[in-house]
């Protein structure tokens, strides 16, 4: 039996394929060749289409790839210019806390404040989070706003 009969075959039959994809398909709907030829004119056309395709693919992969590049270096600067203004923002005439009173953390909280500290007298401490634009508290600095609100502070002294 040759390659050809067998081919023959296989188109008449009522024979179904599972595509590695997924899916089944009648193999007498498929392109069935002698591999050892050359390609007819219909899978070279196939051939084609699929080879446009996955350029088309690749392209629309490049340019998310730039895109994402492009979000993640703008997320970074914006990152770190708003760390920038967290160490500034004490110095700036609006900021409503006396600087000497302010020690500055940076995580979870910016700055804590002290309030009375530089005249010895301290009569309330606050927790400031240093936020630009659309920025949010992110989940630590949450729970620690929750602990100040529901008033779950306390001062310990270790030995």
């Amino acid at each position: 039996m040759t390659t050809e009969d067998i081919i023959k075959q296989l188109k008449e039959s009522n024979l179904y394929a599972e595509c590695p994809c997924g899916g089944e398909f009648r193999l007498s709907d498929a392109i069935l060749f002698d591999g050892t030829k050359p390609f007819p004119p219909e899978a070279m056309a196939k051939q084609k289409e699929l080879q446009e395709a996955l350029k088309e693919r690749a392209k629309d992969l490049e340019k998310k790839k730039e895109l994402a590049t492009k979000k993640a270096k703008k997320s970074a600067e914006s990152v770190n210019i708003g760390k920038k203004a967290e160490t500034l923002a004490p110095t700036l005439a609006d900021f409503k806390w006396v600087l000497p009173d302010c020690k500055f953390l940076g995580d979870p909280i910016d700055v804590v404040t002290f309030n009375g500290l530089s005249i010895s007298k301290v009569d309330s401490i606050s927790f400031i989070e240093v936020k630009s634009g659309a920025a949010k508290l992110n989940d630590h600095q949450k729970a620690v706003k929750d602990a100040v609100e529901d008033k779950k502070v306390s001062y310990k002294v270790f030995k």
